[in-house]
Formats: C-alpha cells, sequence, structure tokens
C-alpha cells in the first residue's frame, strides 16, 4: 500500500503493483514514452493481468528513474540499453563520464550564452587588450579612422572564426605595422581609398608591397589563414567594395605574388 516517504513523495510496497499511467505520473513522463522504452529493449513489458492491463511494480519505477535520468543528460538510448547489463564498477564509471560530458556541455552553454549576449550588445566577439591598443597606435600613426574600423572588423571576425590561430596572425601583423617602412606601406594602402583606379602611384604601391611580402615570408610562404578558409576572401571582399583603388591595388599585388 502507499507509505509516506520521508522528502514527501510516495512508494509502494514491494507487492503493489500500479497501472502504466499511474507510473508515468509518478516517474514523470509519458506512457508514450514508457512504450518507446519497452520497444527499444530498456524497460521489460510486465505480464498482463486478468483484466488485460499490464501491472508495475517498484523495481520497474526505479528502473523508469534511471533510464529517464540518464536520456535527461543526453545519454543515447542505445547506450542507457547496455548500461542494463553493466556492472556496479562499470555503471559508476559511465555515471562518472556522464557527469563530465555534463559538466563540459553546461561550460560549453555558458560560452554561447555569453556570446548571445555581447551580440546583443553589438559585440560579435571580444579582442585581446592587446588588439584594442594596437588599434589606439594606428590612429596615433597617421592612419585614417576608416581604416582603424577596418581594422577592427578585420580583428574581430578573424578572432570569431579562427581563435586558434588568431592571436599568432596579429602578431605577425603587429610587428610589421611596427616596422617604421612597412608602416610606411600599410599608410600608402590606407591613403589610396581615394586615389583613381588608374592612378600610376597604385602600380608603384603594388610593386612595394609585393616586394616587400616576399623580402619578409620568402616567395611561397605568404601570410594568412589556411587557403581552403573563405575568411581572407570575405575580409578581401569587403575591402575592395569600399574602393576601386584598393580594388586594383589588390588585384596588381596578386598578380604580382602569384596568388
Amino acid at each position: 500500500m502507499l507509505q509516506p516517504c520521508p522528502w514527501g513523495k510516495v512508494k509502494w510496497d514491494d507487492d503493489q503493483v500500479i497501472t502504466i499511467g499511474q507510473l508515468a505520473k509518478y516517474v514523470g513522463v509519458s506512457t508514450k514514452t514508457i512504450r518507446v522504452y519497452h520497444d527499444k529493449g530498456l524497460l521489460p513489458e510486465p505480464d498482463r493481468d486478468a483484466s488485460g492491463y499490464r501491472r508495475y511494480g517498484a523495481n520497474d519505477a526505479i528502473e523508469l528513474i534511471k533510464i529517464r535520468t540518464l536520456a535527461e543528460a543526453g545519454v543515447p538510448l542505445a547506450r542507457i540499453r547496455d548500461l542494463r547489463s553493466a556492472t556496479h564498477e562499470g555503471f559508476q564509471q559511465a555515471l562518472r563520464e556522464i557527469d563530465d560530458d555534463v559538466t563540459a556541455r553546461i561550460h560549453g552553454l555558458r560560452a554561447t550564452q555569453e556570446r548571445l549576449r555581447r551580440l546583443a550588445a553589438g559585440q560579435l566577439a571580444p579582442l585581446p587588450a592587446e588588439v584594442g591598443a594596437h588599434l589606439e597606435h594606428l590612429a596615433r600613426w597617421g592612419f585614417t579612422p576608416r581604416w582603424v574600423d577596418l581594422q577592427r572588423d578585420l580583428w574581430i571576425l578573424v578572432f570569431a572564426t579562427q581563435p586558434d590561430r588568431a592571436i599568432a596572425l596579429f602578431h605577425d601583423q603587429a610587428e610589421t605595422t611596427a616596422d617604421p617602412v612597412l608602416r610606411q606601406l600599410y599608410l600608402d594602402y590606407d591613403h589610396a581609398y581615394d586615389l583613381e583606379a588608374d592612378d600610376p602611384r597604385i602600380d608603384d604601391l603594388a610593386r612595394r608591397i609585393a616586394a616587400a611580402t616576399r623580402e619578409r615570408y620568402g616567395p611561397d610562404a605568404l601570410p594568412g589563414l589556411d587557403a581552403a578558409s573563405e575568411i581572407p576572401a570575405l575580409i578581401q571582399g569587403t575591402v575592395n567594395a569600399a574602393s576601386p583603388a584598393w580594388q586594383r591595388l589588390d588585384a596588381l599585388i596578386r598578380a604580382q605574388l602569384g596568388v
């Protein structure tokens, strides 16, 4: 018969049986879910009584609670079925592994939540402090606000899509910008924005940039992300769309570098 439990729930004696509807209500699942567990071999089907109804006991409720808990933790039903035949030690080890997986997913969800909050605040991705300091240096070195904004957007995109490589790529650019000779090339690129596309200064600048690139990286080792990545093309396409002069400059540089 039903007896009060210390935590305010109910339990039944071993000889007490209940219907599938009562079992579903006590455990907090639907009768359809219980039937799925029967079909998948997770929960044995009890025999029917004289009235044709299946009757469930305390052990069935315990097994169903285990199944529900594992399923809610994201464990596939096939693995839950296998765990039914595991030893006590094997079952405990599996629980520890599942707990570790749940913990990792919680951390991932919290990181996703933080990204969503930054997105709602208009911040696609946070930039390291050294990137922010670099952007401030650009302004002091004479780069236009347009160029600084472009660089900020570029690094937001790179850090969001290539987090493992972004800092190395940034350090490389920061080093080149710190070199007065190479920095002047960047400044000339920046200020070429308003030139006519056929201005001869664009041809000269393209030659100087291509030569400096080969000198720094060698004839075959060019900087940037993996060739298979679409990010370089996306970034350069955004740059080119802003200025016909920049578009021609990029085309000339690529032609001279053979890329």
